[in-house]
């Protein structure tokens, strides 16, 4: 039997997540479930797994969450950054998934560190921000950071059984989101409900927009650069809109070792709390015979400029990427109410970028101090 923390449970990967403990009773127990803002869900997860602590985002939920607890059913409620800290470090929790959205997820990533828990990770923005801080604290502890993305749980998949110094190539897999074969022209023309519409992953609203503009393709190279120790010109991503493919990596010998499935979270989120071993998520196989070709393109840079922050932010390091993640997040924040175009995103992480100086070998204070300057600045420039 796991214990279970679970940061971010009302989320797309969050109740993933809880779905499998549901198949599985006999394998997981959840300890600790923590949510921002959904907390009629959150109140009936509760009632259905009875953590033993609980956390929102802030003391009025905390109030809302009481008064909608029914029965005897009355765990510890937390709130606030310290409520989701505690969470990540709670005494008898085994694992801590972290299926928070944005930096806030990285102060309890390294509260869970340091009280040895093990990792599944599925917040990209904490290795964004502060990967080599992440790493480190993780080897000092002898802590386990387990991938949760399904790209990065391939690659972690694929690395199995392989020596790192044979590792030539990591090849990132993108679906391309739904503006793949719209022109660069018709960009000024996206309206947030064609944003979100994405043609193949169910994913919260923030994940889906990155998908749209390709950012999230970003986010997960820097984070591949810190997962696996390799150089962002090690990294290369293929457009592969069929999803099947979950990425790849190929060696010197010029061997390529895909893994491949149905574009369902479920199987890397499994991986993650219960390999090597893997479990019966009662999933079908692709059917190969219907779809014929698999489909791969290179990316469009001109239209999704996402990826060449990225590679600039991985190339000059310190804190530009922390401040390329913030910047993204005030703009796709900015983007679901409404405020910017489509394009203003990539305008307003572009300039965010350029005016930034950056410090390099950065402390924990100096990567949260450029995270709030980056999120100033992206606001005047707003």
């Amino acid at each position: 039997m796991k214990n279970l923390s679970i940061l971010g449970s009302t989320g797309s990967i969050g109740t993933s997540a809880l779905d499998i403990v549901r198949m599985h009773p006999d394998r997981f127990q959840i300890k600790a479930l923590t949510a921002a803002n959904n907390i009629l869900s959150f109140s009936k997860q509760i009632e259905e797994f009875k953590p033993e602590l609980v956390a929102v985002i802030n003391e009025k939920k905390a109030m809302e969450l009481s008064r909608s607890l029914k029965g005897s059913c009355r765990p510890e409620i937390l709130f606030g950054e310290a409520g989701f800290i505690e969470a990540a470090s709670y005494k008898t929790s085994d694992i801590v998934l972290l299926a928070m959205v944005g930096a806030a997820g990285l102060k309890p990533a390294l509260a869970a560190i340091e009280s040895k828990k093990q990792i599944a990770l599925a917040n990209k923005e904490t290795l964004v921000m502060a990967g080599e801080i992440i790493m480190a604290k993780a080897r000092e502890n002898d802590v386990p950071i387990l991938p949760v993305d399904s790209e990065h749980s391939a690659i972690f998949q694929c690395l199995k059984g392989s020596r790192k110094r044979d590792l030539k190539k990591i090849f990132l897999t993108a679906s391309g989101g739904p503006f793949r074969k719209k022109s660069f022209d018709e960009f000024d023309q996206i309206t947030l409900e064609d944003a979100l519409n994405h043609p193949t992953w169910n994913m919260g609203h923030k994940i889906t927009i990155d998908s749209a503009s390709l950012m999230n393709k970003g986010l997960e190279i820097v984070e591949a650069v810190h997962l696996f120790d390799v150089s962002h010109k090690e990294i290369e991503v293929i457009v592969h809109p069929q999803s099947i493919v979950h990425s790849m990596v190929g060696f010197k010998d010029g061997s390529i070792i895909a893994q491949m499935g149905q574009p369902d979270m479920k199987g890397a989120i499994s991986y993650a709390l219960s390999g090597p071993e893997r479990l019966d998520l009662q999933m079908d196989f692709p059917l190969f015979a219907t779809l014929g070709a698999l489909k791969f393109d290179a990316p469009d840079t001109q239209k999704f400029p996402s990826l060449l922050f990225a590679y600039e932010a991985c190339k000059q390091k310190g804190t530009l990427p922390a401040v390329m993640n913030a910047a993204n997040e005030v703009a796709v924040n900015a983007f679901l109410e409404k405020r910017i175009d489509f394009l203003d995103i990539f305008r307003l992480i572009s300039k965010t970028m350029a005016l930034h100086t950056r410090i390099d070998n950065p402390d924990l204070f100096s990567i949260i101090e450029a995270d709030c300057w980056a999120r100033d600045n992206a606001q005047s420039l707003i």
